[in-house]
């Protein structure tokens, strides 16, 4: 696969998120938590605190966008959730591709350097997802990077993948 990266974007550059989450083909999965359409509001006056947040420099999360060849096509997330405590450095996480990049492989080889970014470089247990267990193509991407389903409640799926597994998978 060609030219996939992840880039920690500069404060000027958080118009790619607004556009990104203001695109309902992109944020149809959505539906159910962002109103009509998927779609979250963004706008310039929301940039200063969650910037502050996602780029503090600290251990407790990680903001990227994913990079195709140069262009942004999407994001990932981790952040250290501390109110759950089976695993002390447990760390929850997302992934949003543009629409019209899905079902290329992108999204694969971003939660690849996702997972190698909680791993290796922020020293996470695990990392969780969860997400409605009819999205059939994320559940898919998940188990195929290692995750293991922990469970479902109701129609969310709740998966992790520690970081024994990954070491494993990875040697």
């Amino acid at each position: 696969m060609s030219g996939i990266s992840l880039h920690v974007p500069e404060y000027g550059e958080l118009w790619y998120r607004q556009r990104l989450l203001a695109d309902p083909d992109t944020m149809s999965y959505n539906k159910e938590y962002g109103g009509e359409n998927g779609c979250i509001d963004f706008s310039e006056e929301k940039w200063r605190s969650w910037y502050g947040y996602w780029t503090a420099g600290t251990s407790d999360s990680f903001y990227a966008y994913i990079v195709l060849d140069g262009e942004f096509i999407g994001e990932v997330n981790l952040h250290k959730n501390c109110d759950k405590g089976f695993y002390e450095d447990w760390y929850d996480m997302g992934i949003v591709v543009e629409s019209h990049y899905r079902g290329n492989g992108y999204a694969a080889k971003a939660l690849d350097l996702l997972l190698e970014t909680a791993f290796k470089k922020l020293g996470a247990a695990s990392v969780h997802n969860e997400f409605e267990n009819y999205r059939t193509a994320a559940l898919r991407l998940h188990l195929n990077a290692g995750f293991s389903v922990d469970g479902e409640e109701g129609q969310v799926v709740r998966l992790s993948i520690t970081a024994a597994r990954y070491f494993q998978i990875k040697h």
